[in-house]
C-alpha cells in the first residue's frame, strides 16, 4: 500500500534498530506514515513536532524508562499510545494502563495484531465525543436519552449497570483496569473491590451479549480488567 503525505502518521519510540525497521515495514505496508525515535528524549521531541496520530512506545529505552515517556506524553496530549514491551508481568501492564496507555502488546508481537490495534486506537480517537447513539453489534446505546436497545428492543438496566456501560462505551477499544472502573463508577473507596466489576459485568453480558459465556462486546483482559470491543 502506498504511503503519502495524507497517510496517518505513527511515531515509533524504540531503541532496537531491527525492531524499528520491522515496525516501519509493517506499518508502511498498511498505509501508515512512520516517524522514528531511538530514545525517550528524541521520542518526546518528535511527539511534539511530528504530531503523530498514534505512538508505539517501547519501555526499555536507553535514557529513561518508557513509562516516564508515557506520562510526559499524556500530560500534554491525548494521542493514543500503544506500549510494545518484553515486560509481561500483570503489574507492568496495569502500571502502564493506569499511567494513560491505550493498549499494551508484548514482544514478540504478531504483525497483524499490531496493525489492528493501531488502527483501532486511531479510529476511536477520531470519533466525535461520544454523544447520541452508539452502535456496537446488536446493541445501541443512546447516551443523550440514556436508552439502551438490543436488536431494537429496549434493555432495562439499573443505574449502576448503565453507568458501567456508559464508561465502557466512552472508552471503546481501550483496556480499562479494575481499579479505574471501580473508581469511576463506584468511587475511590471501592478501588480494591474487584468483585463489583465481575458481578456487574456478568449482569451486563446476560442482558447484552448474544452468548454471555463467550462475550464479544465486553471482553475480559485476564488479570487486568475489561475492553469494550464496540
Amino acid at each position: 500500500m502506498s504511503v503519502t503525505s495524507a497517510s496517518p502518521p505513527v511515531l515509533i519510540i524504540e531503541d532496537e534498530p531491527q525492531i524499528r525497521r520491522l515496525l516501519q515495514l509493517t506499518l508502511e505496508s498498511n498505509g501508515f506514515r512512520v516517524h522514528q525515535a531511538a530514545s525517550g528524549a528524541e521520542g518526546l521531541a518528535r511527539s511534539a513536532s511530528d504530531r503523530p496520530e498514534a505512538v508505539v512506545l517501547d519501555l526499555g529505552l536507553p535514557d529513561t524508562d518508557g513509562i516516564e515517556v508515557l506520562k510526559e506524553i499524556r500530560s500534554r496530549s491525548t494521542v493514543p499510545v500503544l506500549i510494545l514491551s518484553v515486560r509481561n508481568s500483570e503489574q507492568d501492564v496495569i502500571s502502564c494502563l493506569n499511567a494513560g496507555a491505550d493498549d499494551y502488546l508484548m514482544k514478540p508481537f504478531r504483525q497483524g495484531e499490531l496493525v489492528a490495534r493501531v488502527k483501532a486506537a486511531i479510529r476511536h480517537r477520531q470519533q466525535p465525543e461520544t454523544k447520541g447513539a452508539i452502535v456496537a453489534g446488536p446493541v445501541t446505546v443512546d447516551l443523550d436519552a440514556r436508552v439502551v436497545k438490543r436488536r431494537g428492543e429496549i434493555v432495562r438496566l439499573t443505574g449502576t449497570e448503565y453507568a458501567l456501560l456508559a464508561l465502557f462505551v466512552r472508552n471503546a477499544g481501550r483496556v480499562l483496569t479494575h481499579r479505574y472502573i471501580l473508581e469511576q463508577v463506584w468511587g475511590p473507596a471501592y478501588a480494591e473491590e474487584s468483585q463489583y466489576t465481575r458481578v456487574y459485568v456478568g449482569q451486563l453480558r446476560k442482558k447484552l451479549e448474544e452468548d454471555p459465556a463467550n462475550p464479544r462486546l465486553i471482553v475480559t483482559e485476564s488479570g487486568i480488567g475489561y475492553r469494550f470491543a464496540g
